[in-house]
């Protein structure tokens, strides 16, 4: 038992050889990814130690003394006045995100897989597409652009039919609409590509099929299409779960202002000004709630994985 265990594992190790010999180029193109995950990804890491000391810059990590009680930062992150309402306001775009954005590029993509007209086709993934390379910055300066309150094209429209001007960008529950509406419009077309791919991949055949029994195109989306990404779309979904409290930071900075903050203070933002635009840095506090993020992301991830595993034949890992 003991040699035939010795065996396969001197195999295994030849095989591994033989295989590095062979593909040496490939593996020597994966050396900078690797060194640039390692460097940029893994050591800081260790950062997180910061959450449990009372972090002083001028000590360092090692110098810096233990908190006492270890976990005193996230005791003050939860018993901040802040707390409810900054986890409240990033759970409402990102679901409201979710929930409005992720069945869309599905939609996209199964309507556009049955165009027949190649030009139009490819008109319509260009157009679609290009939101996505514009800048953040760029986006926050068209919807400044767009909605301002006199000289906004979107105010003349409302306007022309007899509708008061309206101040999106200072009106009490317009911030979360105009984010994950204008999140959707960015991102719809690339979003639908890995769709459109998975889409290419079903066997022809079945449409056939399907088209000899009269089958309509409404019911080969649902009956073949549908079902051949489900796959793809658990998976994005159990990804997309786990990113629940990160919140596009950038966007949601740039589209901040006083009147509408009680409404756009996110996680990511407050850890942001705490952290860094402080008069007195919190570091500790700050790399504790970026460690809660994390967390429940994490276990969000491992919870809808299980889920999904039971329920359907689809998961992550």
């Amino acid at each position: 038992m003991i040699h035939s265990i010795s065996n396969i594992k001197r195999s295994k190790r030849d095989y591994i050889v033989k295989s590095f010999k062979r593909d040496w180029q490939l593996y020597l193109l994966m050396v900078l990814p690797l060194i640039y995950i390692i460097v940029f990804k893994y050591v800081p890491m260790g950062g997180i130690i910061i959450a449990f000391k009372d972090f002083i810059a001028k000590k360092g990590i090692w110098g810096s003394e233990w908190a006492n009680p270890l976990f005193k930062y996230f005791i003050a992150f939860f018993n901040d006045f802040n707390c409810m309402r900054i986890i409240k306001n990033t759970l409402t775009l990102s679901l409201y995100g979710l929930i409005a954005g992720f069945p869309l590029p599905i939609i996209f993509a199964l309507c556009l897989n049955y165009f027949k007209n190649r030009k139009i086709k490819k008109a319509i993934q260009m157009i679609t597409y290009a939101p996505h390379f514009i800048s953040t910055v760029v986006i926050v300066g068209m919807l400044m652009a767009f909605f301002q309150t006199r000289a906004g094209i979107v105010n003349q429209l409302l306007s022309s039919i007899g509708i008061a001007e309206i101040d999106f960008f200072g009106t009490r529950g317009t911030f979360p609409h105009m984010y994950v509406w204008s999140q959707i419009w960015q991102s719809l077309g690339f979003s639908s590509i890995i769709y459109i791919a998975t889409l290419a991949g079903i066997d022809p055949s079945l449409h056939e099929a399907a088209i000899m029994d009269g089958a309509t195109k409404l019911k080969r989306m649902w009956h073949i299409d549908l079902p051949g990404i489900i796959p793809t779309a658990v998976i994005l979904l159990t990804l997309n779960l786990g990113r629940i409290l990160f919140v596009g930071f950038e966007k949601v900075l740039l589209m901040q202002n006083p009147i509408n903050l009680n409404q756009s203070e996110i996680i990511s933002t407050y850890v942001y000004k705490i952290g860094m635009t402080s008069a007195l840095p919190r570091y500790s506090y700050s790399t504790a709630i970026g460690i809660f993020q994390s967390v429940v992301g994490f276990l969000l991830i491992i919870i809808f994985n299980k889920i999904s595993r039971k329920f359907t034949d689809s998961s992550l890992f």
